[in-house]
């Protein structure tokens, strides 16, 4: 029987080498080959500056203004030895601590009416709390400028004037408590919706059951959402902890010579008296604050998720 016109053109397959297929990778090598190209893009971005950053807090700057050997201790010595740059450092922390802690603080109220209130609800209120994140930083903290100002033209003080509750205008901008209200705008998005995620994921069941028992609304949030929410507290005080005590542009504006802060000092001393030893040490001691801060708070997270195995 004669083949047929497919047949001629495509010949059998038997006769054809077949491919060998290529060798699988073992899974380690396959993560690894996932991840190289994030990894290269941290290492380039991220490792290789603040090596660079690190190696010259310890190099030596001539009186000509460049930088090299001799490898000195003499500017960690001068930092911690200043009463002006520990009086810095503290006002940091202080100033750090206290705006996460006003941001937890209001954060639950806001981030529980976002999880248990109707779906409109919740949309509105997110809206409100994203909104912000909008308009730039620099917008935001001159309209704090104009808010806080220490004269009868600030808006808060004319409006305490003008009903009575003060005398005198009160002393408001280039303070630590005016930083800390331009930093709880700027950063309170990101305590709010890690909270708000965290809280989501609690059974309303537990809090049926407690009701039920006769706890009160305050014991229930003192012995289920709290200790449930705290992943999400702790992603949160993190990143508010970290962007405060990192921030520029909020304390230059609103706190002044009277607020000043890490990062204000590093450009001082890079930019202004060009002393980029000192200025890279300063800069890694605010690294190594916010890298024990992240390290403690990560570690507290697995303990207790330890003990909850257990």
């Amino acid at each position: 029987m004669a083949a047929s016109p497919a047949a001629a053109q495509f010949p059998p397959l038997a006769g054809r080498p077949r491919r060998r297929p290529l060798p699988a990778l073992p899974p380690g090598a396959a993560a690894c080959v996932q991840l190289a190209p994030s990894m290269l893009f941290l290492a380039f971005f991220f490792l290789l500056p603040a090596a660079t950053l690190l190696a010259y807090s310890f190099l030596t700057q001539s009186a000509q203004g460049t930088v090299g050997l001799p490898l000195t201790l003499a500017h960690y010595r001068h930092f911690l030895g200043s009463a002006l740059y520990l009086h810095v450092l503290w006002t940091t922390l202080r100033i750090s601590l206290s705006t996460t802690a006003a941001a937890a603080l209001l954060a639950y109220p806001v981030a529980l009416v976002m999880v248990r209130a109707s779906a409109a609800v919740a949309r509105v209120i997110t809206m409100i709390v994203i909104a912000p994140l909008i308009v730039s930083v620099v917008v935001r903290t001159y309209g704090w400028e104009v808010i806080l100002g220490n004269g009868p033209t600030g808006v808060l003080n004319w409006l305490l004037l003008a009903t009575g509750l003060v005398g005198h205008p009160l002393r408001l901008l280039y303070t630590d408590t005016a930083v800390v209200i331009g930093s709880l705008h700027v950063f309170f998005p990101l305590m709010v919706l890690p909270l708000a995620s965290a809280l989501g994921k609690i059974d309303p069941a537990l809090d049926d059951a407690a009701t039920t028992l006769g706890a009160t609304a305050w014991q229930r949030f003192r012995r289920i959402t709290v200790p449930l929410s705290l992943p999400g507290l702790a992603v949160g005080g993190t990143l508010v902890f970290s962007l405060t005590a990192g921030s520029f542009v909020t304390p230059a504006i609103l706190g002044g010579s009277s607020a000043q802060m890490l990062g204000m000092l590093v450009d001082q001393q890079i930019l202004t008296v060009y002393d980029w030893p000192f200025g890279a040490t300063v800069a890694s001691v605010l690294v190594a604050i916010v890298l024990a801060v992240n390290i403690a708070s990560m570690r507290l997270l697995d303990r207790r998720r330890r003990l909850r195995g257990l």
